[in-house]
């Protein structure tokens, strides 16, 4: 019979744990709940909650709503959400991860030294994540974002720099970034390594589970920035790795002949539920 586990350190983080519980109480209570965009990156948890009541709205549908709460989701937002519900007169509930608040305070603060010593604010980070467009918004929007080593060219490299990183990104890649610049500024920067411990923590962790296992299935939703990392430390501990998004994309040919062993892990927003229907048609697979 082959082995069938999922890993115990994978699913829901603690800040989309948070944003998730908070709207479950929400529409447990009757009340008419509006996501502004995806209450995390998803596919699976978002239209479960979507079956359960909660509707996904965008900026421009908040001053159409008549009645009901606003949900903020993990991600964050930027100074002028708050400003839009507050003139909607619309009741909010701020599920914005911990850390993510942290973060926004800090780049506020640095913004603001920023303009006193003729610096640049850069964020390290994915152009039109939620996070980020979150992170640009503690800084009029005047921060530079760079998503990769080949976007350097975009900063003056004869002006103090400070760097933040999105919460989500590679901390490895980070540093080779960070190093990069004061290689071509030929001196230093100040830097933060504001990638979150609980998403970086369990690079490691996926890494050694990955390699205990003929086979890896990685479930996770393709709008995440944090499952494409996880995913990929999962590639790189085990080639035979496969990322789905949904039930469907298993493909029961990935269990060969010799197969012992069959892993599953996810991402910080990966429900538990979904792992576990996963491991249920594996193991439907099997048997059949």
């Amino acid at each position: 019979m082959i082995k069938v586990e999922i890993d115990k350190h994978s699913g829901f983080c603690f800040g989309v744990k948070k944003a998730i519980d908070a709207a479950n109480q929400l529409l447990k209570s009757g009340d008419n709940v509006h996501c502004v965009g995806d209450i995390v990156h998803n596919e699976a948890e978002s239209k479960r909650l979507n079956h359960l009541g909660m509707h996904i709205v965008n900026y421009d549908e908040v001053n159409q709503i008549k009645n009901g709460i606003i949900l903020f989701r993990a991600h964050g937002e930027p100074p002028e959400s708050y400003r839009l519900i507050k003139e909607s007169g619309l009741e909010l509930k701020d599920a914005t991860c911990p850390v993510v608040l942290k973060l926004q305070q800090r780049v506020r603060k640095a913004f603001e030294q920023s303009l006193k010593n003729n610096g640049q604010l850069v964020i390290f980070g994915k152009r039109g994540h939620a996070e980020v467009i979150g992170l640009e918004g503690q800084c009029e929007n005047k921060a530079i974002v760079i998503e990769s080593l080949d976007e350097i060219h975009l900063l003056d490299l004869n002006r103090p720099i400070e760097l933040f990183a999105q919460t989500t990104k590679d901390p490895e890649y980070l540093k080779a970034l960070v190093e990069e610049i004061e290689r071509q500024k030929g001196d230093s920067i100040t830097w933060h390594n504001t990638t979150c411990k609980q998403v970086t923590g369990r690079v490691p962790r996926i890494k050694d589970f990955a390699k205990n296992y003929d086979l890896v299935v990685f479930v996770g939703g393709n709008k995440s920035s944090n499952a494409k990392v996880l995913f990929s430390a999962c590639q790189d501990a085990n080639s035979h790795s496969y990322f789905i998004s949904k039930l469907d994309e298993f493909d029961a040919n990935w269990i060969k002949n010799g197969t012992k062993s069959i892993g599953i892990c996810g991402a910080t927003s990966t429900p538990d539920w979904q792992m576990e229907q996963v491991k249920e048609k594996i193991l439907h697979f099997i048997v059949k």
